[in-house]
């Protein structure tokens, strides 16, 4: 069966012909001031997945305590740049794709497509850059990472079946090379996939907030939807609470 799970944030396991993968994994109650606003999955996988994709290096994508809990040898396959840093901290099997390079993995292939958004992981290196990855099998999932709309966005394919979109952040305001529930709903328009999945939302919030702006956790995917709805009608949104899992077939 082809299945999805949002583990949370950016994190989602990807079941497709056989083949499991996950998205930038995040597997911890906290990152610096940011607490996890939902319960991490005590058996967060059945298997250990075929490859670990790393859109880009920033620390709520690139979390180096979580990638270590799948073994130094766990085939990880990233945008430009990240292979040193991954390498300086014991893992000896990356793989660095450019936009428009491609990966076998089992039976799917994984390319990686372009981002708009700084991937550098600051202060720390100068070197980044960031992707979004196409995952080819018997059908198409688009995972964006973090990106802004940009012009392009509508020739990453012409048959995308499933769009893993980005709503938001983890705060109360969204830095440059971020979507909100209407770009993201622009986005989806020029993308035109029949599934869209909002992901990027309600897992990550800052301690020093307190209960102010909270509203952030749960609105941007009911917005997103809303807006889907008006603007591309004939696309299915599926919003998966953190853990939730769907069918792709």
């Amino acid at each position: 069966m082809n299945a999805l799970t949002y583990v949370g944030h950016a994190t989602v396991e990807i079941e497709m012909d056989g083949v499991r993968l996950l998205t930038d994994p995040v597997l911890r109650r906290r990152i610096a001031h940011l607490r996890r606003q939902v319960p991490l999955p005590h058996e967060p996988f059945a298997k250990e997945p075929d490859a670990i994709l790393l859109s880009h290096q920033h620390f709520d994508h690139l979390d180096l305590p979580s990638l270590r809990g799948f073994g130094p040898e766990c085939r990880i396959i990233s945008g430009p740049g990240s292979r040193p840093l991954l390498e300086k901290n014991g893992f000896g099997n990356v793989e660095e794709l450019a936009v428009g390079e491609a990966a076998a993995v089992g039976a799917v292939t994984v390319t990686a497509v372009p981002a708009d958004h700084d991937g550098r992981r600051r202060p720390f290196t100068e070197a980044g850059e960031a992707v979004g990855f196409l995952v080819g099998g018997s059908q198409q999932v688009y995972f964006a990472g973090d990106t802004d709309l940009y012009p392009d966005m509508d020739l990453i394919s012409p048959m995308i079946d499933t769009a893993l979109i980005p709503v938001w952040g983890w705060g109360h305001t969204l830095g440059e090379g971020h979507m909100d529930p209407a770009v993201a709903a622009r986005a989806i328009g020029l993308i035109n996939p029949r599934i869209a999945i909002p992901i990027h939302w309600g897992t990550f919030f800052p301690m020093i907030l307190g209960r102010w702006g909270r509203h952030h956790l749960s609105r941007p995917p009911r917005r997103f939807a809303d807006q889907v709805a008006e603007s591309s009608p004939a696309v299915e949104v599926r919003v998966l609470e953190p853990g939730e899992s769907t069918p792709l077939d």
